[in-house]
């Protein structure tokens, strides 16, 4: 587990999908985009996913502190890719 090699305290955030059979390319290249971007903000340690034969997923991202968090959710691209996921995908 990712988690047993960051210093405490690290804070977690979890992100939850159902990916349907529909489901184009695009999903996948926006959440290898979204892996990039976090890996560039300050204060993001790594991240982890896994998923299901169902389609459910589950991704972990963990950061230094709440105010890194705040800054990734507040980011243009990120807020983007977050609201098009909930229209489309």
């Amino acid at each position: 587990m990712m988690a047993a090699r960051f210093a405490k305290p690290y804070f977690a955030v979890v992100f939850t999908s159902l990916r349907t059979p529909d489901d184009d390319q695009a999903y996948a290249e926006a959440a290898q985009r979204m892996v990039s971007l976090a890996r560039q903000q300050p204060g993001f340690l790594g991240v982890e996913s896994a998923r299901g034969e169902d389609g459910l997923g589950i991704t972990v991202s963990y950061w230094t502190d709440e105010t890194a968090i705040l800054a990734w959710k507040q980011k243009a691209d990120h807020a983007q890719v977050r609201e098009q996921g909930r229209s489309r995908w």
